[in-house]
Protein backbone atom coordinates (compact mmCIF):
# COMPACT_ATOMS: atom_id res chain seq x y z
CA UNK A 1 0.00 0.00 0.00
CA UNK A 2 1.50 3.44 -1.05
CA UNK A 3 2.57 5.94 1.98
CA UNK A 4 0.20 8.66 2.43
CA UNK A 5 1.50 11.87 1.68
CA UNK A 6 2.68 13.59 5.27
CA UNK A 7 1.33 17.18 6.06
CA UNK A 8 2.25 19.22 8.50
CA UNK A 9 -0.20 20.92 10.12
CA UNK A 10 -0.15 23.73 13.47
CA UNK A 11 -2.68 21.13 15.64
CA UNK A 12 -5.44 19.21 15.15
CA UNK A 13 -8.13 20.98 16.93
CA UNK A 14 -7.96 23.88 19.30
CA UNK A 15 -8.34 27.93 18.00
CA UNK A 16 -5.34 27.06 16.09
CA UNK A 17 -5.46 23.86 14.34
CA UNK A 18 -7.19 22.28 11.95
CA UNK A 19 -10.98 21.74 12.71
CA UNK A 20 -11.52 18.61 14.56
CA UNK A 21 -14.63 17.22 12.74
CA UNK A 22 -12.04 17.66 9.30
CA UNK A 23 -9.03 15.39 10.60
CA UNK A 24 -11.04 11.80 9.71
CA UNK A 25 -11.50 13.16 5.81
CA UNK A 26 -7.80 14.33 6.08
CA UNK A 27 -6.71 11.46 7.38
CA UNK A 28 -7.57 9.12 4.47
CA UNK A 29 -5.41 11.30 2.38
CA UNK A 30 -2.28 12.53 4.44
CA UNK A 31 -0.17 11.53 7.42
CA UNK A 32 -1.04 14.76 9.43
CA UNK A 33 2.38 15.79 11.28
CA UNK A 34 1.58 18.97 14.05
CA UNK A 35 3.78 21.50 14.51
CA UNK A 36 5.16 20.27 17.96
CA UNK A 37 5.71 16.59 16.42
CA UNK A 38 7.66 18.45 13.68
CA UNK A 39 10.11 19.90 16.13
CA UNK A 40 10.59 17.30 18.10
CA UNK A 41 11.75 15.06 15.19
CA UNK A 42 12.91 17.60 12.80
CA UNK A 43 15.19 14.31 11.38
CA UNK A 44 12.47 12.06 10.99
CA UNK A 45 10.10 14.45 9.08
CA UNK A 46 12.16 16.85 7.55
CA UNK A 47 12.92 15.11 4.28
CA UNK A 48 9.12 13.38 4.48
CA UNK A 49 6.77 16.32 4.60
CA UNK A 50 5.65 17.34 1.04
CA UNK A 51 2.78 19.43 1.95
CA UNK A 52 1.52 22.24 4.50
CA UNK A 53 -1.89 22.68 5.32
CA UNK A 54 -2.46 26.72 6.22
CA UNK A 55 -5.33 27.98 8.40
CA UNK A 56 -5.03 31.75 8.19
CA UNK A 57 -1.43 33.21 10.06
CA UNK A 58 -1.69 30.50 12.64
CA UNK A 59 1.09 28.37 11.14
CA UNK A 60 4.01 30.86 10.50
CA UNK A 61 6.18 30.07 7.31
CA UNK A 62 9.20 31.72 7.28
CA UNK A 63 12.26 31.37 5.64
CA UNK A 64 13.87 28.60 8.63
CA UNK A 65 11.03 26.86 8.02
CA UNK A 66 11.41 26.23 3.98
CA UNK A 67 14.65 25.42 4.77
CA UNK A 68 14.03 22.65 6.71
CA UNK A 69 11.71 21.30 4.25
CA UNK A 70 13.37 19.85 1.41
CA UNK A 71 11.21 17.96 -0.43
CA UNK A 72 8.07 20.58 0.14
CA UNK A 73 6.15 21.14 -2.96
CA UNK A 74 3.34 22.66 -1.87
CA UNK A 75 1.48 25.24 0.58
CA UNK A 76 -2.57 24.82 0.57
CA UNK A 77 -3.86 28.16 2.28
CA UNK A 78 -7.63 27.73 3.18
CA UNK A 79 -8.86 31.01 2.29
CA UNK A 80 -8.87 33.83 -0.33
CA UNK A 81 -5.98 35.90 1.29
CA UNK A 82 -2.19 35.02 0.51
CA UNK A 83 -1.09 38.44 1.77
CA UNK A 84 0.66 36.74 5.16
CA UNK A 85 3.01 34.95 2.99
CA UNK A 86 5.65 35.95 1.44
CA UNK A 87 5.25 34.19 -1.86
CA UNK A 88 8.55 35.64 -3.56
CA UNK A 89 10.53 33.75 -0.80
CA UNK A 90 8.57 30.77 -1.10
CA UNK A 91 8.57 30.47 -4.74
CA UNK A 92 12.63 30.15 -4.34
CA UNK A 93 12.53 27.11 -2.47
CA UNK A 94 10.31 25.90 -5.69
CA UNK A 95 7.49 25.57 -3.56
CA UNK A 96 4.11 26.14 -4.72
CA UNK A 97 0.60 27.99 -3.16
CA UNK A 98 -2.66 27.31 -3.62
CA UNK A 99 -5.77 29.13 -2.22
CA UNK A 100 -9.67 28.70 -1.93
CA UNK A 101 -11.05 31.99 -3.62
CA UNK A 102 -14.64 30.29 -4.51
CA UNK A 103 -15.13 28.57 -1.29
CA UNK A 104 -15.31 31.85 1.02
CA UNK A 105 -17.57 34.09 -1.15
CA UNK A 106 -20.80 32.85 0.45
CA UNK A 107 -20.27 32.82 3.55
CA UNK A 108 -18.07 36.12 3.52
CA UNK A 109 -20.54 37.85 1.81
CA UNK A 110 -23.86 36.80 4.28
CA UNK A 111 -21.96 38.51 6.85
CA UNK A 112 -21.57 41.45 4.94
CA UNK A 113 -25.07 41.89 4.98
CA UNK A 114 -25.19 40.66 8.42
CA UNK A 115 -23.46 43.65 9.99
CA UNK A 116 -24.98 46.03 7.35
CA UNK A 117 -28.35 44.98 8.90
CA UNK A 118 -27.29 45.06 12.33
CA UNK A 119 -25.85 48.78 12.07
CA UNK A 120 -28.83 49.96 9.63
CA UNK A 121 -31.02 48.56 12.47
CA UNK A 122 -28.93 49.44 15.35
CA UNK A 123 -29.31 45.88 16.46
CA UNK A 124 -27.16 45.89 19.56
CA UNK A 125 -28.55 49.13 21.15
CA UNK A 126 -32.18 47.32 20.71
CA UNK A 127 -31.09 44.09 22.27
CA UNK A 128 -30.08 46.32 25.23
CA UNK A 129 -33.75 47.84 25.32
CA UNK A 130 -35.17 44.65 25.41
CA UNK A 131 -33.08 42.81 28.23
CA UNK A 132 -32.16 45.55 30.24
CA UNK A 133 -34.13 45.21 34.00
CA UNK A 134 -34.60 48.48 33.46
CA UNK A 135 -37.15 48.47 30.94
CA UNK A 136 -40.99 48.60 31.82
CA UNK A 137 -42.30 49.57 28.39
CA UNK A 138 -40.79 49.45 24.89
CA UNK A 139 -40.45 53.38 23.81
CA UNK A 140 -42.04 54.51 20.62
CA UNK A 141 -39.36 56.95 20.20
CA UNK A 142 -36.77 54.15 19.55
CA UNK A 143 -35.61 54.47 16.38
CA UNK A 144 -33.02 52.78 13.33
CA UNK A 145 -32.83 52.78 9.80
CA UNK A 146 -33.66 50.71 7.16
CA UNK A 147 -31.70 49.58 4.26
CA UNK A 148 -34.37 49.40 1.91
CA UNK A 149 -33.93 52.24 -1.21
CA UNK A 150 -30.54 53.17 0.30
CA UNK A 151 -27.08 53.11 -1.94
CA UNK A 152 -24.44 50.99 -1.24
CA UNK A 153 -21.13 51.62 -2.33
CA UNK A 154 -19.24 48.12 -2.62
CA UNK A 155 -15.48 48.66 -2.97
CA UNK A 156 -13.53 45.06 -4.78
CA UNK A 157 -16.07 43.63 -6.74
CA UNK A 158 -14.74 40.38 -7.24
CA UNK A 159 -16.45 36.86 -6.13
CA UNK A 160 -17.23 38.08 -2.58
CA UNK A 161 -18.07 41.83 -4.02
CA UNK A 162 -20.62 40.57 -6.49
CA UNK A 163 -22.15 38.08 -4.06
CA UNK A 164 -22.73 41.33 -1.65
CA UNK A 165 -24.48 43.16 -4.66
CA UNK A 166 -26.45 40.00 -5.42
CA UNK A 167 -27.69 39.92 -1.75
CA UNK A 168 -27.92 43.88 -1.72
CA UNK A 169 -29.87 43.73 -4.87
CA UNK A 170 -32.72 41.50 -2.50
CA UNK A 171 -33.04 44.33 -0.11
CA UNK A 172 -34.02 46.83 -3.21
CA UNK A 173 -30.83 48.45 -2.32
CA UNK A 174 -29.18 51.06 -4.94
CA UNK A 175 -25.77 49.25 -5.95
CA UNK A 176 -22.25 51.33 -6.48
CA UNK A 177 -19.32 49.63 -6.92
CA UNK A 178 -15.62 50.34 -7.63
CA UNK A 179 -13.22 47.97 -8.89
CA UNK A 180 -9.89 47.92 -10.21
CA UNK A 181 -11.51 46.49 -13.83
CA UNK A 182 -15.21 46.92 -14.31
CA UNK A 183 -17.58 44.15 -14.85
CA UNK A 184 -19.30 43.11 -17.91
CA UNK A 185 -22.44 44.80 -19.00
CA UNK A 186 -24.41 41.68 -18.21
CA UNK A 187 -22.74 40.96 -15.08
CA UNK A 188 -23.69 44.63 -13.94
CA UNK A 189 -27.44 44.35 -14.85
CA UNK A 190 -27.46 41.34 -13.37
CA UNK A 191 -27.41 42.72 -9.78
CA UNK A 192 -27.95 46.50 -11.31
CA UNK A 193 -24.69 47.84 -10.40
CA UNK A 194 -23.85 51.22 -11.26
CA UNK A 195 -19.82 51.12 -12.01
CA UNK A 196 -17.74 54.40 -10.54
CA UNK A 197 -14.25 54.99 -12.11
CA UNK A 198 -13.75 57.03 -9.10
CA UNK A 199 -13.92 55.56 -5.35
CA UNK A 200 -14.40 59.26 -4.60
CA UNK A 201 -18.14 59.74 -6.13
CA UNK A 202 -19.05 55.92 -4.38
CA UNK A 203 -17.47 57.50 -1.08
CA UNK A 204 -19.70 60.59 -2.06
CA UNK A 205 -23.24 59.01 -2.45
CA UNK A 206 -22.79 55.56 -0.64
CA UNK A 207 -25.11 55.63 2.71
CA UNK A 208 -23.42 52.28 3.07
CA UNK A 209 -19.50 51.67 2.22
CA UNK A 210 -18.29 47.97 2.46
CA UNK A 211 -14.62 46.97 1.53
CA UNK A 212 -14.52 43.63 -0.10
CA UNK A 213 -10.73 44.51 -1.71
CA UNK A 214 -7.66 42.03 -0.87
CA UNK A 215 -4.70 43.93 0.62
CA UNK A 216 -2.02 45.18 -1.73
CA UNK A 217 0.51 47.84 -1.44
CA UNK A 218 -2.24 49.95 -3.31
CA UNK A 219 -5.44 48.91 -0.93
CA UNK A 220 -3.59 48.92 2.53
CA UNK A 221 -4.79 52.53 3.96
CA UNK A 222 -6.66 53.31 0.94
CA UNK A 223 -10.17 54.36 3.49
CA UNK A 224 -8.01 57.10 5.52
CA UNK A 225 -8.74 60.57 6.63
CA UNK A 226 -9.48 61.61 3.06
CA UNK A 227 -11.83 59.32 2.34
CA UNK A 228 -13.67 59.89 6.10
CA UNK A 229 -14.10 63.53 4.75
CA UNK A 230 -15.78 62.46 1.88
CA UNK A 231 -18.40 60.01 3.50
CA UNK A 232 -21.66 61.44 4.25
CA UNK A 233 -21.67 61.97 8.09
CA UNK A 234 -24.85 59.31 8.10
CA UNK A 235 -22.60 56.94 6.39
CA UNK A 236 -21.47 53.20 7.94
CA UNK A 237 -18.43 51.73 7.19
CA UNK A 238 -18.74 47.81 6.90
CA UNK A 239 -15.00 46.06 6.47
CA UNK A 240 -15.13 42.46 5.58
CA UNK A 241 -11.68 42.63 4.05
CA UNK A 242 -8.35 43.05 5.83
CA UNK A 243 -8.33 44.99 8.68
CA UNK A 244 -5.14 47.12 7.06
CA UNK A 245 -7.37 48.66 3.79
CA UNK A 246 -8.62 51.10 6.72
CA UNK A 247 -6.40 53.72 8.89
CA UNK A 248 -7.57 52.88 12.56
CA UNK A 249 -6.26 56.24 13.86
CA UNK A 250 -8.45 57.64 11.32
CA UNK A 251 -11.30 55.73 11.46
CA UNK A 252 -11.37 56.20 15.36
CA UNK A 253 -11.34 60.32 14.31
CA UNK A 254 -14.22 60.10 11.77
CA UNK A 255 -16.38 58.24 14.45
CA UNK A 256 -15.85 60.82 17.36
CA UNK A 257 -16.34 63.75 15.55
CA UNK A 258 -19.22 62.42 13.31
CA UNK A 259 -17.46 62.73 9.67
CA UNK A 260 -18.97 59.14 9.63
CA UNK A 261 -22.43 57.66 11.64
CA UNK A 262 -20.97 53.81 12.42
CA UNK A 263 -18.90 50.94 11.44
CA UNK A 264 -18.97 47.48 11.17
CA UNK A 265 -15.91 45.50 11.20
CA UNK A 266 -15.07 41.82 11.17
CA UNK A 267 -11.64 42.80 10.91
CA UNK A 268 -8.90 44.86 12.30
CA UNK A 269 -5.08 45.37 12.52
CA UNK A 270 -3.83 44.09 14.11
CA UNK A 271 -5.89 41.19 15.37
CA UNK A 272 -7.46 41.66 17.77
CA UNK A 273 -7.28 44.86 18.66
CA UNK A 274 -5.65 45.76 21.69
CA UNK A 275 -7.75 45.70 24.82
CA UNK A 276 -7.55 49.42 25.20
CA UNK A 277 -8.17 50.47 21.77
CA UNK A 278 -10.99 52.91 21.70
CA UNK A 279 -12.75 50.95 18.85
CA UNK A 280 -13.76 48.58 21.36
CA UNK A 281 -15.64 50.91 23.53
CA UNK A 282 -17.73 52.79 20.95
CA UNK A 283 -21.36 52.14 20.76
CA UNK A 284 -21.67 52.89 17.14
CA UNK A 285 -19.12 50.37 16.19
CA UNK A 286 -19.76 46.90 15.89
CA UNK A 287 -16.61 44.11 15.75
CA UNK A 288 -16.61 41.00 15.25
CA UNK A 289 -13.98 37.91 15.18
CA UNK A 290 -13.11 37.89 11.26
CA UNK A 291 -15.29 35.52 10.90
CA UNK A 292 -16.56 35.42 7.47
CA UNK A 293 -15.90 32.41 6.83
CA UNK A 294 -16.74 30.68 9.67
CA UNK A 295 -19.74 28.39 9.69
CA UNK A 296 -19.71 24.55 9.43
CA UNK A 297 -20.70 24.64 5.48
CA UNK A 298 -17.66 26.67 4.29
CA UNK A 299 -14.88 25.25 6.31
CA UNK A 300 -15.69 22.33 5.18
CA UNK A 301 -15.70 23.29 1.71
CA UNK A 302 -12.41 25.35 2.39
CA UNK A 303 -10.85 22.60 3.47
CA UNK A 304 -11.65 20.20 0.95
CA UNK A 305 -10.57 22.13 -1.41
CA UNK A 306 -7.12 22.25 0.01
CA UNK A 307 -7.27 18.89 -0.31
CA UNK A 308 -7.81 18.94 -4.17
CA UNK A 309 -5.43 21.22 -4.53
CA UNK A 310 -2.69 19.58 -2.65
CA UNK A 311 -3.40 16.24 -4.09
CA UNK A 312 -3.10 17.97 -7.69
CA UNK A 313 0.13 19.18 -6.69
CA UNK A 314 1.36 15.95 -5.33
CA UNK A 315 0.30 14.57 -8.27
CA UNK A 316 1.11 16.63 -11.00
CA UNK A 317 -2.25 17.43 -12.15
CA UNK A 318 -3.58 20.45 -13.35
CA UNK A 319 -4.29 22.68 -9.88
CA UNK A 320 -7.41 24.19 -9.29
CA UNK A 321 -6.54 27.42 -7.56
CA UNK A 322 -2.58 27.62 -7.67
CA UNK A 323 -1.46 31.67 -6.22
CA UNK A 324 1.18 33.00 -8.69
CA UNK A 325 3.26 35.97 -7.49
CA UNK A 326 2.45 39.37 -8.90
Amino acid sequence: MEELPFMLVKEIGGPSGVVAEHEEFLKKHFRLITLKEFMEDKTHFSERITCIFGWGVKLKIDQELLQSLPNLKVIGVAGAGVDHLDLKMISTFGVKVTNTPQEVTSATADLAMTLLLASARDLLAGIQVAVSPDTETYPLNWMSDEVTGSTVGIIGMGGVGYKIAERARAFEMKILYHNRHRRKEEEERAVGATYCEKVEDLLEQSDYVILAVTLTSETANMIGKRAFELMRPTATLINISRGAVVDHNALVEALQNGSIKAAALDVTFPEPLPRNHPLLKMKNVILTPHSGTATHHCRRRMMMKVVDNILAVIHGQPIPNEVFQK
